[in-house]
């Protein structure tokens, strides 16, 4: 594992062109290229990994902690023949050697790895104290953010990878784990806050690193069952600021990269954000319009798709995507609040509302509709958020987990059915981790 490890990181250093490297593609060493201890000696050396892993992450990562799920729970549909994606449609018994399941397991391992460097290496380094708690605090929401990227695909999950053959935890430990790693983050910022050299080289004022904390921070706590601690979490968060990835024509918007570039898309959105007919999308929802483009058409498997439009419609690649949208909070209020041991019907339902009459999203989602008017027992408001989460959240990566906690019907084993809401509970380990780590688990069965 520890090979494993520092061999993609010489990968990955290699966008920086920060300091010369040596791919391991090659079958000679090279004596000029660094080490990973002076990468992580050095101011450069550490700012420079530091960009990389969010690269990284926003790129390569974000690809498949989106598209993956978005196939298994029907918000796409596969427009291409390659294999893997057919895999994914089909459902069923996925192989372990399906590339989309070896890249989001295997590129959040990474990113955990290289997060572990930073953290552990900023305070050795002779820098700014803002720009050592700055470096603590990013890589630690990192390394939460793929681990909960992981515990929402995967029933166990790996969450240190400083070991050989690293143990594996519930996902729910999971989850707890990357709170843990939140708070740290949050208590090392409150103690010293960022410096301006750290804004400048690393947020380059496109995330709010503060806010983010507390958005995954609610959304880890929603998952793990933490229903108190969501609300808190969510309520603290502006939702007039905004925090992004930004690209550029050499690091292309992935979705888009999937979806438009040359012409051969891999995926396009289902109808009705691949929720069954029997949830009632108003017409008049700007949801619609803001992710979905009108097709008229179906995929491979006669299965009703569009064009899609939101952040990845961009002729060029370069649109951001946001790291979480201001409304999710509210969901997350929303849902908590009906979830808790005593549950507040009353605030579950004005968060709602604030979603539903939304007119001015930070990113322009407006539902824009008036406010709820139906049943209001528990079960009916959790309908409703489970909706709004499926349209508000299409294709930010949450569906999977969504249908899985909303107690959605169960994907049938053996039957290809593709009505199903979803064709897979969680997905097998790769075969790259099995063959190099003997603690892992048993793949689940669906």
């Amino acid at each position: 594992m520890k090979f494993y490890r520092y061999t993609t990181y010489k990968l990955m250093f290699l966008l920086t062109t920060i300091l010369a490297m040596t791919s391991c593609e090659t079958d000679f060493e090279n004596p000029n290229a660094a080490t990973s201890d002076q990468v992580f000696s050095s101011r450069e050396g550490i700012l420079a990994a530091t960009t990389g892993m969010q690269e990284l992450y926003s790129t390569t990562g974000l690809r498949y902690i989106i598209e993956t799920p978005a196939i298994t729970t029907r918000e796409a549909g596969i427009t291409t023949t390659f294999q893997n994606m057919i895999d994914l449609e089909d459902g069923g018994d996925i192989p372990n050697t399906n590339s989309n399941v070896i890249g989001l397991w295997t590129t959040m391992l990474r990113i955990i790895g290289i997060a572990e460097d930073i953290s552990a290496n900023a305070a050795t380094i002779d820098i700014d104290p803002g720009t050592q708690s700055g470096l603590i605090a990013y890589a630690n929401l990192y390394h939460a953010m793929s681990i909960g990227a992981m515990a929402q695909s995967y029933e166990q999950v790996i969450v240190a990878t400083s070991e050989d053959n690293p143990p594996f935890v519930s996902r729910i430990e999971g989850f707890n784990t990357a709170i843990t790693l939140l708070n740290e983050a949050k208590n090392t910022l409150a103690a010293t806050p960022v410096s301006s050299e750290f804004e400048e080289e690393i947020l380059r004022g496109q995330i709010d690193l503060e806010n983010t904390i507390d958005a995954m921070l609610a959304r880890f706590n929603l998952y793990a069952g933490n229903y108190d601690a969501a609300i808190t979490a969510a309520s603290a968060v502006d939702q007039t600021s905004t925090s992004v990835f930004s690209y550029d024509s050499q690091n292309l918007n992935p979705i888009w990269a999937r979806v438009y570039q040359n012409g051969t898309p891999n995926f396009k959105p289902r109808d009705n954000f691949g929720l069954p007919d029997s949830f009632d999308i108003d017409e008049n929802d700007g949801r619609t319009e803001f992710y979905l483009i009108p097709l008229d058409t179906v995929n491979l498997n006669q299965l009703p798709i569009e064009d899609l439009a939101g952040f990845f419609d961009d002729e060029n690649g370069s649109e951001s995507i946001p790291l979480y949208l201001p409304d999710e909070m509210n969901l997350i209020i929303a849902e908590a609040n009906l979830r808790k041991a005593s549950p507040d019907t009353g605030a579950a339902l004005t968060a709602l509302n604030l979603v539903l009459t939304d007119t001015d999203d930070a990113f322009d989602v407006n539902a824009n509709l008036p406010e709820y008017a139906g049943d209001t027992s528990v079960d009916a408001l959790l309908e409703e958020v489970y909706k709004n989460r499926r349209i508000e959240l299409f294709l930010t990566g949450s569906s999977l987990e969504d249908s899985r906690r909303f107690g959605r019907p169960e994907p049938s084993p053996s039957v290809q059915n593709f009505d199903e809401e979803r064709n897979r509970n969680f997905y097998p380990y790769p075969n790259t981790e099995r063959d190099n780590n003997t603690n892992t688990p048993a793949d689940p069965a669906i």
